[in-house]
């Protein structure tokens, strides 16, 4: 017995090494360890900025609710085009050189925020700043999928983990120039954002291109459970596959996870429950703490095409449970309610643990290799559109509707999660069956 034991204890050992050993020694060695090193300082300046952007606006340039609403929501709509603009890109130029030139481009965006303080000239200035993010991130997925191989779902956990901890840090550091409140106080904040990306630029100048022509037409290790072919999917344009394009679209509402724990709860305490206000920021301190503790056991669990086609139905599910809590919140006193409140909010955290590994598995496996940079490309359009869309569904009809408004939304994305699982089964069926023709790359 105790020498079973001691196999079992060995083999677990072998299976889930530690959070701190896998970065150490991530999917795809050096350059993984040092992308994932940039992503984090990136993440961390966003932190400080995502806190401080809206006040500063509002109390150093002297917007009013109106001019920031349209300034942010215009920024969101122009990240939109970022992400399939830096995959059609990437089918072209090296994604090494692009990742940096975004980042440069942030950089540089950025600064003129300390100069200018005329809404029409912010209205570009903070557009090309998303438009340099979501570019950014689909960059940096573009460049894991290729070194991490078919280990991509541990790498997409590490990222998580480490993101997310830097995002963290960022904001707790935004907090103390916050307190500060000075107009100085702010322009560092803002420099620190800056000098984040250019520390991640010169991070990513360190590490080595992958061999091949842009990023993903080179011969990458074989994926038994995805076979990929080059018509399997309808051709090299991502915008003439029906397919995929169905895969993106329903990747929308797979994605509002974001939003129900950034907008949905916070103002659903405030306006239809008794919890104490106090509270707000307990829901991204359970956020942060579970994603970075548990994304990297999820993505254990989530291996492979199949799995994560099966994760979809799941994060369907825990929505729709989500939603029920948020109902349920406005029918009792202050305890009952914030009780309902944090299950709900542990809920979407693991609604978003599913997402964030099932959505980018998805999304690669479904795609023809020659054409995965375009094809990703658009897929990264999904997240952008939702953080556009998202805020407007739950305030303007979710929230507006009452208890059986969430409710409706629950059930809708329960629904249309295994309609997305299904028509994911069908095409990796599809794309298992097509016969490779001559010369095509090597199935991943």
């Amino acid at each position: 017995m105790r020498r079973g034991g001691e196999i079992r204890k060995a083999r677990r050992g072998e299976r889930e090494p530690g959070l701190v050993a896998q970065l150490r020694r991530p999917p795809g060695g050096r350059d993984a360890r040092i992308m994932l090193l940039a992503q984090a300082l990136d993440r961390a300046g966003t932190g400080v900025w995502a806190a401080a952007c809206v006040l500063y606006f509002t109390f150093v340039i002297g917007l009013d609710a109106g001019q920031v609403g349209i300034l942010l929501g215009a920024s969101g709509v122009a990240g939109i085009a970022g992400s399939p603009l830096a995959g059609h890109l990437a089918d072209r130029f090296p994604v090494r050189s692009l990742l940096i030139g975004a980042h440069l481009l942030r950089l540089v965006a950025l600064c003129l925020l300390l100069v200018v303080t005329d809404f029409a000239l912010l209205l570009p200035v903070v557009a090309v700043t998303h438009l340099g993010d979501r570019a950014a991130k689909t960059l940096e997925m573009l460049f894991a999928t290729r070194v991490a191989g078919d280990r991509r779902a541990t790498y997409q956990a590490l990222s998580r983990s480490s993101a997310n901890a830097g995002y963290a840090l960022g904001a707790g550091l935004a907090a103390i120039g916050l307190a500060v409140g000075t107009r100085s106080a702010y322009h560092v904040l803002i420099l620190a954002d800056a000098l984040s990306f250019l520390v991640a630029a010169a991070l990513v100048w360190r590490t080595r291109e992958p061999r091949g022509r842009g990023l993903v037409t080179a011969p990458a290790p074989a994926d038994a459970a995805a076979p990929q072919t080059a018509p399997a999917a309808g051709g090299r344009s991502p915008w003439r596959d029906r397919g995929y394009l169905r895969f993106v679209l329903l990747d929308i509402p797979m994605s509002l996870d974001d939003s129900i724990l950034a907008i949905g709860i916070p103002l659903w305490l405030v306006s239809h429950t008794t919890a104490p206000h106090e509270l707000v920021p307990a829901f991204l301190v359970v956020n942060t703490v579970l994603v970075v503790v548990l994304q990297l056991r999820v993505s254990a669990k989530v291996q492979g095409p199949r799995r994560a086609a099966g994760a979809v139905a799941l994060y369907g599910l825990t929505t729709l449970l989500c939603c029920v809590l948020l109902a349920a919140a406005t029918g009792g006193g202050a305890w009952a309610a914030s009780a309902a409140l944090l299950a709900a909010a542990v809920l979407v955290t693991a609604a978003e643990l599913m997402r964030s590994v099932s959505s980018w598995e998805l999304a690669v496996s479904l795609a023809p290799r020659e054409a995965r940079a375009s094809y990703l490309g658009v897929a990264g359009m999904a997240q952008s559109v939702q953080k556009s869309a998202g805020p407007l569904l739950l305030t303007g009809a979710v929230m507006a509707a009452g208890p059986a408004g969430w409710i409706a939304l629950g059930a809708a994305v329960a629904g249309l999660s295994l309609v997305q699982r299904r028509a994911s089964l069908r095409r990796l069926d599809a794309l298992a069956a097509e016969p490779a023709p001559a010369g095509a790359a090597a199935p991943a």
